[in-house]
């Protein structure tokens, strides 16, 4: 099945109120073409669409991983499908065309393309995500927390005390963060 229609589908799975116009706002951005980052993981046209895909297989490994070791543990299945999803909407219509000059293999010089940020709505990065997908679907704290959260640890220092505060309360905001950790350093690499 190709990335746009799993993706599409597994959204659709959760029966959320109001998914049918995310849906609809997702097609009018470039969140289906849109790279994932500019020179890191999935820096590549479609590679914002595959990493939040590998992210919801990671996640759901992880989550089916700890409901088998502990039956005290519960995950609802759907509010995995929003996190991992959604979690860098933040990176819709951000990405931008543009050239540079570098030498090629005979020391001449020549343009070429990179992706550059041109962010029109600078909200943070987790938090941009919530407020995008809250202005569609009514969301969780778990959700909320999850997805904000999602970077852990590389945020500012000023910013721990909150991290250590919402692992400690969403045992899904871990398992994202280590998802967004696999997907990013184990499964997906820079473009050559």
């Amino acid at each position: 099945m190709e990335n746009k229609e799993r993706f599409i589908e597994l959204l659709r799975s959760t029966k959320r109120e109001g998914i049918e116009d995310l849906i609809s706002w997702l097609e009018s951005t470039d969140f289906y073409k849109a790279p994932a980052s500019t020179r890191f993981h999935g820096n590549y046209a479609g590679g914002l669409l595959e990493h939040s895909l590998n992210v919801y297989d990671e996640l759901n490994k992880e989550v089916n991983k700890l409901m088998e070791q502990s039956e005290n543990i519960k995950f609802n299945l759907d509010t995995v499908i929003i996190v991992a999803l959604l979690h860098d909407l933040c990176k819709t219509n951000i990405y931008k065309v543009d050239y540079r000059n570098t030498k090629n293999e005979y020391g001449q010089w020549i343009k070429v393309p990179y992706y550059a940020i041109e962010d029109n709505e600078p909200y943070g990065h987790g938090e941009k995500s919530v407020m995008l997908a809250n202005q569609f679907i009514k969301m969780t704290l778990e959700e909320m927390y999850s997805i904000r959260w999602h970077m852990g640890f590389t945020e500012g220092k000023e910013q721990y005390n909150y991290i250590s505060t919402a692992y400690n309360k969403y045992d899904l905001a871990v398992l994202t963060h280590v998802a967004d950790l696999k997907a990013s350093y184990l499964l997906e690499k820079e473009a050559k």
